[in-house]
């Protein structure tokens, strides 16, 4: 699972671990929907990584 958030103004998306909640622009994932995530044409998107040990 993973979090998007994103911002209309600077048209960029990130995806990340799961947030803390509270934030309005920001929505669960599940592992499927975070693959095919897509965004409109001239946004940005920023996946974070979290490191596997």
């Amino acid at each position: 699972m993973s979090t998007l958030t994103y911002d209309y103004g600077d048209q960029m998306a990130a995806v990340g671990p799961l947030g803390a909640g509270g934030d309005p622009h920001a929505h669960d994932l599940c592992a499927i929907h975070t693959e095919r995530l897509s965004v409109p044409k001239g946004w940005v998107v920023v996946r974070h990584e979290t490191l596997r040990v």
